[in-house]
This record gives structure tokens, sequence and C-alpha cells, in this order.
């Protein structure tokens, strides 16, 4: 990035599996130490600390005292929160970024924990379904049957469907996909689990258009990395991954109810930013790509809006198997949010980071050098589509 000093990940620690019961303080911090260890740090190493949250709107408090930093023992000199729906990691990246080229801090831990699964398991037996809905002052959907968050991303995917003629089984494609990476990684919830279009166009509705198979998992876990700057990172325990280029973009920055908005993200003005700053001409450059999958549509729409197809004619790319094993950009390699994981756009983050240090085994893409990893979410105007979208291209040299 031209006019700092160069930032790297050094350290990734992910808590995929903990024993029943366990709190989101007790994944965070087990993360955490393991994100340090990865490094070759000692905890005494780390000075800052960065919280990763999400709520539609903005990111929220720990819903705990006594935060992973003191719990773990980490001397951090600042903590503070940050998030907004799944922009997580990429959050969190630009803000350790300006204490560390301030050297305000040399290494910065940022980690991110859910309980998602035990709460909506809790919220099963109480007759719900999936995942606690917080209403915020001023929400005005419930009336109309916006219940959950596939409710008001349903919406895009229908318009989408309406406009270009996208189909159902185009978008069962993305989930096939995903399945198949998910099945080249043991660690995937979805692993050894394939599936085929008759499966995703079989599986039960959940809001119209999208069927359970369009749906991202609910999990719990954490995952923490560690950054920390160029100088620093050449005598670490790992392969520095580099921050290449960062952008932001976001929707609401033109009227939430032009329907346009419906059928893209706000991907022109993070790619624009991100690519620049990387050197990169295009997305020919980009050799996997780690895209926010809360729901089928969203890859099918960043497809189409980073360039890697035309718009409109996402559904076409995805059913020619472009974006699965041995296709022409690798998405999602690790099974994404719909097959392997979810923690927002740290799912995509941690694996980004695999695949650069070259350590994702069976799934490995082949002389990996760049990565694009995106997140996206928080409505600003709810209901209705009004999200963040971010851009991070991580590298290695």
């Amino acid at each position: 990035m031209s006019n700092c000093k160069r930032i790297a990940v050094v350290g990734l620690g992910t808590v995929k599996s903990a024993p029943e019961g366990a709190s989101q303080r007790m994944m965070a911090a087990e993360a955490a130490r393991r994100a340090i260890a990865d490094a070759g740090l000692s905890i005494k190493d780390i000075d800052g600390a960065i919280d990763m949250r999400r709520t539609g709107g903005g990111g929220d408090r720990a819903s705990y005292t006594d935060a992973f930093t003191r719990f773990l023992g980490v001397p951090a000199q600042f903590y503070f929160t940050i998030g907004r729906g799944g922009a997580l990691g990429g959050l969190a990246t630009a803000a350790a970024t300006g204490f560390l080229d301030r050297g305000l801090a040399n290494y910065v831990l940022c980690v991110g924990a859910v309980d998602d699964w035990t709460k909506a398991q809790a919220a099963k037996k109480q007759g719900h379904r999936g995942m606690a809905h917080a209403e915020k002052e001023g929400y005005w959907g419930k009336a109309l049957g916006d219940l959950r968050a596939a409710s008001h991303h349903s919406w895009m995917a229908a318009r989408h469907m309406a406009v270009y003629g996208t189909t159902s089984e185009q978008l069962g494609a993305i989930s096939v996909a995903e399945r198949a990476w998910a099945c080249l990684n043991p660690e995937a919830r979805m692993y050894g689990r394939p599936i085929t279009i008759e499966d995703h166009q079989n599986s039960s509705w959940v809001v119209e258009p999208y069927h359970l198979l369009d749906v991202s998992l609910i999990s719990d876990g954490a995952i923490a990395f560690v950054l920390t700057t160029e100088d620093r990172a050449k005598d670490l325990a790992q392969k520095p991954v580099y921050v290449q280029g960062q952008g932001f973009g976001e929707v609401a920055a033109d009227l939430w109810w032009k329907k346009d908005n419906f059928t893209h993200m706000a991907v022109a003005p993070a790619k624009e930013k991100a690519f620049a700053q990387a050197g990169l001409s295009g997305v020919e450059d980009i050799d996997c790509a780690q895209l926010y999958d809360c729901f089928t549509a969203e890859v099918l729409f960043q497809l189409e809006d980073y360039g890697w197809c035309e718009k409109g004619k996402g559904g076409e790319f995805v059913a020619s198997g472009a974006i699965g094993p041995g296709g022409s950009i690798p998405v999602n390699t690790g099974g994404g949010l719909l097959s392997n994981w979810h923690l927002g756009d740290l799912t995509g983050y941690a694996e980004a980071v695999q695949q650069l240090r070259g350590q994702a085994g069976e799934r490995q893409v082949e002389n990996c050098k760049v990565a694009l990893t995106t997140g996206h979410g928080g409505e600003l105007v709810s209901p209705g589509m009004c999200s963040i979208h971010t851009s991070t291209i991580l590298g290695v040299d």
C-alpha cells in the first residue's frame, strides 16, 4: 500500500470444534493462543487487540465481561470492537494498519468468535428456527414477513431472476461447486457429503426463491490472526502473507430503493481502490477468490460485479463449472459459508491465508500468489440491502 508500511498476516488460529458449552470468550482466547503460537510469538509480544463482532448496521459489544485479552493474559495497550454484518476481517485489517503504520503497536491480534449453533439449538427447543433476530429501532419489516436475513436477501435473488432470467438451478450450481470444495477439506462441516443439482432442487424451501441449500451454515467457533509490519514479519515462523490492497463500498451511498440496488453489490468503489493499491490490472490476476456467500446469489453478483463475467451472465458462468475444482477461477476453496463454516468474512480470510501459505492440502490451488477475500453485510435500512462491501487482496512474494 503505497503511502504506508507493508502489513502482513503472520499468525492464524482457528477453533472449529469446542467442548459443549464452551463460551465465546473461551473459543476466542483459544483461537488467539493458536494464532500467537503459529506466528512464533509469545503472548507478551502482543500490544494491540481487536475484537471482531457482527450485527446488522454495526459491530456490537461482546456478550460477556472480561474480554479474551485478559482471559489469555495479553498485555494489549488498546482493545476495541469492530465489524459490520459479515464484514469483520477487512475492517479489522484496515484499523490495525493505522496503528502499525504509525508505530502505535508492533503486533495486533484480531479475534472473532460466534456461538450461533448453540444459540440456534436453544431456540429450536423453544419452537423457533434459525438464528435469533435482534430488532433495532426503526425496523419496520416484520409485519411484511421480513423475519430473518433470508427474507430480505431473497429479494435480491428474485430481482436478478426477473431481470436477467437467472434460474434456481443456476444458483444451485454455486452450492454444488462449494460443496465439491468442502469435500476436499477435512475440516469442513460438510466434508464427505457431496450434493447434486437435484439435491439442491429437492431441498426444502426457506423463502422463495431460496432452497435450504442456498443458505449458509450457522456455526460455533473462532478465528484469530496476527498482523505486523514487513520488517518484523520476515523474522517470524510463517511465510508472511501481505495485505496488498483494500477497498470499501456502500450501497447506501445511492438511493436504497432504486431497483438496481437489488441486482448488484457495492463492488465498484471497493474493487477500484483495492486493485489499484495491489497493482492488479483485473480479475485475471486473482488466483483464488474467497467471496462472501451468506446466500448463493451474493456469489453470483460478485462474479458479475468484479468482472469474471458480464452482468446478467452469472448464472451461465457458474453453471459451466467455472468456480468449482478444475474451473477457471477457484471460488471459496474451503467450502465457504455454505459448506465449510460461518464466521463472516473471516471464513474466507482464513482460507486465503492457508492457500497463500500452501497449506490447503488436497484443495490447494496451484501456484497461488494472490487471493481476493470479500466481506458483506450490515444493513443500514431494514428491511433492505444497503450493505457494506469490503475487498481485501492478500498475496505472497
